[in-house]
């Protein structure tokens, strides 16, 4: 069984991920495969670019344009920041994604592949004044 730094252990073929979470919802903190990639894709999206010390690319300019006119301009600049986050993770592949106004805030929906098992799920983001991010 060869690791590597991302956590990911390959074990006759078969890629398995694995994690862990400090979030309150899990009452187990491991988290594997799916799960843990969603979760880190909730972790990069709840970080405002510019934030992470020496890493100053990492996050998302949404956090900025919250109270901003959504523009189509904005929309594009959103679903290319949105984009540029999802197709930095090795495990993620994006295709479609729609930016729309929601109540409070931005609403991003997303069709992901998570790449080792060739399966696509329609995700959508919520980021609003409020609360932190939302996916469902």
């Amino acid at each position: 069984m060869a690791i590597d730094d991302r956590n990911r252990s390959v074990t006759q073929g078969n890629q398995v991920f694995k994690g862990f979470s400090s979030r309150a919802e899990y009452t187990n903190f491991k988290l594997y495969d799916f799960e843990l990639i969603k979760q880190d894709l909730i972790n990069r999206l709840s970080v405002r670019k510019g934030e992470r010390v020496e890493n100053p690319e990492f996050g998302t300019i949404i956090y900025d344009v919250l109270f901003e006119p959504l523009t189509e301009a904005l929309k594009q600049a959103i679903a290319d920041d949105i984009s540029n986050n999802l197709n930095a993770d090795p495990r993620l592949s994006t295709q479609d994604i729609v930016v729309s106004e929601s109540e409070h805030g931005i609403s991003v929906q997303a069709s992901i592949t998570y790449v080792p098992y060739n399966i696509t799920e329609k995700l959508t983001f919520s980021f609003d004044e409020n609360t932190l991010l939302r996916l469902s």
